[in-house]
């Protein structure tokens, strides 16, 4: 059997690679392709060996595949958790910001909540006095006629 010579990697574009890249699938079937290539022809590849690769190709298309709905999913989750805690406007909530070092306590308050805006991961709240918290550093919410 031979191989097409439209195949051969000495007819295929050059592409320049960036440091730091990480092999993808297309890289995993060019190094194929040249194994392929340039194996003994009176001790070729045995089947369970090219099997053996051709399981790993799949698994590396089903990770890349799964990594990519996974990123979609917490994009997702990003934009739901402002919606979450839009119900916390004009609630009043009590929080507790942990000491910066060793010597410092703990800096407790509370407010009403003016607006919620998303920073990367994380959800700030906004409380009436201009004041700026975690989502993570709330510990009581409560309807503003309790206070």
């Amino acid at each position: 059997m031979e191989i097409d010579s439209s195949l051969y990697l000495s007819s295929m574009q050059k592409d320049q690679r960036k440091t730091g890249d990480i092999l993808g699938k297309d890289d995993f079937l060019k190094i194929l392709m040249v194994q392929l290539q340039n194996q003994d022809p009176l001790n070729p590849m045995q089947d369970k060996d090219f099997i053996a690769q051709m399981a790993t190709f799949s698994s590396l298309e089903q990770m890349t595949n799964m990594n990519s709905s996974l990123q979609k999913f917490l994009t997702g989750q990003g934009s739901d958790a402002l919606l979450n805690y839009s119900g916390l406007i004009g609630k009043q909530v009590a929080y507790t910001v942990p000491a910066t070092d060793e010597s410092a306590d703990s800096l407790e308050g509370a407010g009403t909540v003016k607006s919620i805006t998303r920073k990367g991961s994380d959800v700030q709240l906004e409380l009436t006095d201009g004041t700026m918290i975690s989502s993570s550093q709330l510990s009581k919410i409560s309807s503003q006629e309790n206070k």
